[in-house]
């Protein structure tokens, strides 16, 4: 449920800098919050751009999902929750597609915030109401906040950190007060807090896995589900919110159901068969060649893709620095020259991507060439600290010529470990620390993974060092990194274009040894905790950019990761039985904003048979 790293921020085009402490905090009440800038949005704006208010309602939308699940329960760690789910518990605030840095108001209708930034106050919308019809108040506020703090999922003690206390004043309105420096994030992640029932709760074990239909307050509640393998929603006729801006024009569907498949490649046919209606591709093979098939040839199937405005973060296999092989930063920059990106790219992938050379790819927040003056100040005082490239370098992943030869890259890594300790000997590569030969294992869920893994595998082979693939299933894989167990994997590290808090869920010392926290690398470093905290309580946006370069370079030139790929555009394919809105928002596609065509779908059950052989 918690939405961070899609978009977090404040408010704030409406907040000005802390005011001293003597002076009185000017208290401003707005109906949305937004760091860059001015809401898109004004206060009378009626729906969103990409969404059609006219959009009929009725019919269903049947989507896939990969694995299994457990749970529907998705606030703690146990467990493996439905997909969907989130679409029955509602937030204080929502954000939007179009408009990043912003939240506008879902179970609140207006905020208040001091210039200080010391607390924020939600007035809850006296319409929000539980699928049980009785009202949403600020006792279910407070006890979701205290619930989720001290049993929920570890990421909200981390978000909440700052966070004193929820206080009541009122039926309708609820006080969160801040400790620490002032931190202009505080009041939007407060706003993405999930407002849960304290009546149904309190009586329940909150950190228990349960398949029993929760009370919610969204657009959907479950209808029926098959554990495990397949679960539908249907759209809450009398839901509180349908009339809302954020809401006119989405959530249209009668019911929502997801069919659950063993992988991605089982995903593709049972999607050419009709099983399900929608699918966004993420294989730049299937891509390539999974969509010449009869439907798509007819024309019952529509094939599209486009350029997407998101940040996409850093996909890269991810190295757990709880073992103790993987404590050497020689080995770490050595083993990246193993990664042939222009080869699988050309090879695998259909030159379909780009290579990631940030943790803030396709952002202004990204580094770029060498520190600046800005920047320097905040890195000068740990340069001692810090590997001399940060000061001298851009950093740049190893680049071969896409031949399938590296062997001047082998080289070079051959030199970094021979200066690192490392020793080759018998053309095995023996660790310094337990004389031992190295052996690496990658851990993937998907069989497609193997054959991108394959290849560095046997390039580590000419280095002497011994890997393999260890494939499992969704949930065994899902505790085995949520316990630390693994090597290396495959990983994401998804950014906003207003990072905050969840930077110390992913690379702060404090995550870095508790389950199931967002640092799977197992970053322990005082230079990057305090460059977190310069990302936390930057004062402006121009702070922020310069503490977030600054963060990035140390990450970079810590090679904790072999930066992969990352696709600049969006690839999705669905049978014709939908209307849609013209408009697709910079973001990407928001499928509630579809609606059943009844005329479509008609046309397609008479067609599809023939199609389909």
């Amino acid at each position: 449920m918690i939405r961070k790293p899609l978009l977090i921020a404040v408010a704030l085009g409406l907040l000005t800098a802390p005011l001293p402490a003597i002076a009185e905090s000017h208290v401003k009440t707005v109906f949305a919050l937004s760091l860059i800038g001015a809401p898109k949005y004004g206060p009378d704006f009626t729906h969103l751009d990409y969404a059609s208010p006219d959009a009929p309602r009725g019919g269903n939308l049947k989507l896939a999902a990969t694995g299994t699940f457990d749970t529907l329960n998705p606030f703690v760690i146990k467990g493996v929750s439905a997909a969907g789910i989130s679409l029955m518990f509602e937030a204080l605030m929502t954000q939007t597609f179009d408009d990043p840095s912003t939240e506008y108001g879902l179970i609140a209708e207006s905020v208040e915030v001091p210039d200080d930034n010391s607390w924020v106050a939600f007035n809850l919308n006296p319409r929000a109401k539980w699928h049980d019809g009785t009202t949403i108040t600020a006792d279910d506020v407070v006890f979701s906040f205290d619930i989720l703090k001290s049993k929920g999922a570890p990421q909200y003690r981390f978000y909440y950190a700052n966070v004193s206390k929820a206080e009541k004043l009122g039926d309708h309105k609820v006080k969160f007060h801040f400790t620490g420096p002032p931190n202009r994030e505080l009041p939007q992640i407060m706003g993405q807090l999930p407002v849960l029932p304290e009546a149904y709760f309190k009586d329940r074990n909150f950190e228990a896995t349960t398949l029993e239909t929760p009370l919610g307050s969204g657009p959907y509640r479950v209808l029926r589900m098959e554990a495990g393998r397949s679960i539908t929603y249907e759209r809450v006729k009398d839901y509180w919110g349908a009339d809302l801006p954020v809401n006119n024009g989405r959530n249209n569907f009668d019911t929502l159901t997801y069919e659950y498949y063993r992988d991605r490649d089982v995903q593709l046919e049972a999607f050419k068969a009709w099983e399900f209606d929608y699918w966004s591709e993420n294989s730049a093979k299937r891509w390539a060649t999974g969509y010449d098939f009869p439907a798509v040839k007819k024309g019952l199937v529509t094939v599209e893709e486009f350029v997407h405005g998101r940040p996409t973060g850093l996909q890269g296999f991810a190295f757990n620095l709880r073992k103790k092989k993987f404590q050497s930063r020689a080995l770490r920059e050595a083993l990246a020259y193993a990664y042939d990106f222009e080869w699988s790219n050309k090879t695998l992938f259909y030159n379909q991507y780009a290579r990631p050379k940030s943790y803030f790819q396709n952002s202004v927040l990204a580094s770029r060439g060498l520190p600046s003056k800005e920047e320097l100040v905040l890195l000068e005082p740990f340069r001692d600290q810090l590997p001399p490239e940060v000061f001298t370098k851009e950093y740049m992943p190893p680049v071969t010529e896409g031949k399938g030869g590296i062997r001047k890259n082998l080289r070079t890594a051959l030199k970094i470990l021979k200066k690192g300790g490392w020793v080759l000997k018998d053309k095995k590569l023996i660790d310094p620390e337990t004389g031992k030969p190295l052996e690496i294992e990658f851990m993937a869920i998907q069989q497609s993974s193997v054959r991108i893994i394959q290849p560095i595998i046997q390039n580590l082979k000419r280095l002497g060092i011994e890997g393999r693939v260890r494939l499992v299933d969704v949930a065994q894989y899902q505790n085995r990194v949520r316990d630390y167990q693994f090597d290396v994997i495959t990983s994401v590290f998804p950014q906003s274009e207003s990072p905050g808090n969840e930077q110390r869920e992913f690379w702060g010392s404090a995550a870095a040894d508790r389950p199931g926290s967002r640092n799977v690398i197992g970053i322990k470093d005082p230079v990057v905790d305090a460059l977190i905290d310069q990302v936390i309580f930057a004062t402006d946006r121009d702070t922020l950019i310069t503490a977030t370069r600054a963060l990035d370079r140390v990450l970079l030139w810590g090679h904790y990761v072999i930066p992969q790929l990352y696709a600049p555009k969006d690839r999705f394919a669905f049978w014709n039985k939908f209307g849609r809105p013209d408009k697709i928002a910079r973001y990407g596609v928001d499928i509630l904003t579809w609606w059943y065509d009844p005329e479509k779908a008609a046309k397609l059950e008479q067609n599809a048979g023939k199609a389909k052989n």
